[in-house]
């Protein structure tokens, strides 16, 4: 059963609802990332940066790690299991409505088709 309620997932979702905080964790998925290497592709300070990516670690989406003066950054995938099994279920719910619209369809289709020459019994 899909936990509807689970406070993690609120934490997830909030993550993974800004472009800024979506695009880091993509480009975490290729690799470690300092903090200044994740803000560089944004117009936005270090700071706003390490806001994204506070509410990346609060989600527990990223880690961080601190190696002297650098923070660096890494994918921690697990929570978007949880989301995932939540967004399955409504998957499961789309593809079953479009394939009965899908089978709607070619009935409709069957119906509207001309029928085949040679059939005619004069």
């Amino acid at each position: 059963m899909v936990e509807l309620h689970a406070p993690h997932l609120d934490t997830v979702f909030h993550a993974l609802g800004d472009a800024t905080r979506r695009q880091m964790l993509h480009d975490l998925a290729r690799g470690e990332r300092t903090v200044s290497q994740l803000a560089e592709p944004f117009a936005i300070s270090l700071a706003a940066a390490s806001k994204h990516i506070k509410a990346l670690e609060n989600a527990g989406l990223i880690r961080r790690e601190i190696r002297g003066r650098t923070h660096v950054c890494r994918l921690d995938p697990g929570p978007l299991a949880g989301a995932h099994d939540w967004l399955s279920f409504y998957e499961r719910f789309w593809t079953s409505r479009l394939d009965v619209l899908d089978r709607l369809l070619h009935e409709e289709d069957a119906r509207n088709a001309p029928a085949p020459e040679g059939d005619d019994h004069e």
